[in-house]
């Protein structure tokens, strides 16, 4: 496994997100990614599968502090009581008395962001956060954030992959010392079919999922956490440390850009 390392936080750049993996189901991807290797599980409150999550890293016998967990809060508790409350709550869910990174899981304009920031510094001074961070935040939301607090904004997490240009965001997060957290990185299996994807595979003996995800953790500051919830998938997703593309292969794949987004309100 490769990291990044920031601000005293290590990172892995692979991480297994676990959005729509509820019950039994979610239990037993976490489980199964835990036993392969996986050391970075992303969650949020609105999964609804915190208790799993927990109790999966619990069962799994790796030690916690080995584990880089982050949860998210919604964007309807934001208010300052409110967010205090929801990371509370996830800590119970989780059964653990702190996560390695909580976000801002969506900006709301009907909440001052300092607020909420004043919220996240908090629970930060009390052990309960290790680092902050937001998700889904432009760059004029993730420049305002920066300026209103003291502590390092150590990622954004935005849907990303190669039909969905970051490149503003990416600049300004590998300009500004923040991580890039792609979520949805393989689209959702929109990208399986493309061509020259699979040209690229067949040159590597890889899946289009690992030449992705390879293309994705080769730039500066990105990480990215795909959702797999058998085994062979998560092993498959890992698999991603042997081969290296060249920068051609880069630019082409960037090329690709479309605007599609397949995400919504996650």
């Amino acid at each position: 496994m490769r990291y990044i390392e920031l601000h005293g936080a290590k990172v892995p750049v692979i991480g297994l997100g676990t959005w729509d993996l509820r019950g039994d189901e979610g239990y037993r991807a976490v489980l199964s990614a835990l036993s392969l290797g996986y050391r970075h599980i992303d969650t949020a409150e609105f999964y609804d599968n915190e208790r799993e999550v927990g109790r999966a890293i619990r069962d799994s016998g790796v030690p916690r502090g080995d584990v880089f967990l982050t949860t998210k809060v919604w964007y309807t508790h934001l208010r300052f009581q409110d967010l205090v409350h929801s990371c509370e709550e996830s800590l119970r869910k989780l059964s653990t008395d702190y996560v390695d990174l909580y976000l801002i899981h969506w900006p709301s304009e009907a909440v001052p962001l300092e607020e909420s920031l004043r919220a996240m510094e908090k629970l930060h001074e009390e052990g309960k956060v290790r680092f902050i961070g937001v998700s889904n935040f432009d760059v004029a939301f993730l420049e305002k954030a920066r300026m209103l607090t003291t502590l390092p904004i150590l990622t954004d997490q935005v849907e990303y992959h190669p039909y969905l240009s970051q490149k503003p965001l990416l600049e300004y997060c590998q300009k500004h010392r923040i991580i890039l957290t792609a979520y949805s990185p393989l689209a959702r299996g929109r990208l399986f079919g493309d061509p020259l994807l699979q040209d690229i595979a067949r040159k590597y003996g890889k899946t289009v999922s690992q030449v992705v995800l390879r293309w994705l953790i080769e730039q500066d500051m990105v990480v990215a956490i795909p959702k797999a919830k058998d085994a062979k998938h998560q092993r498959e997703n890992l698999d991603i440390f042997d081969f290296s593309l060249t920068q051609e292969e880069h630019e082409a794949i960037a090329r690709l850009d479309r605007g599609e987004k397949v995400a919504s309100r996650l």
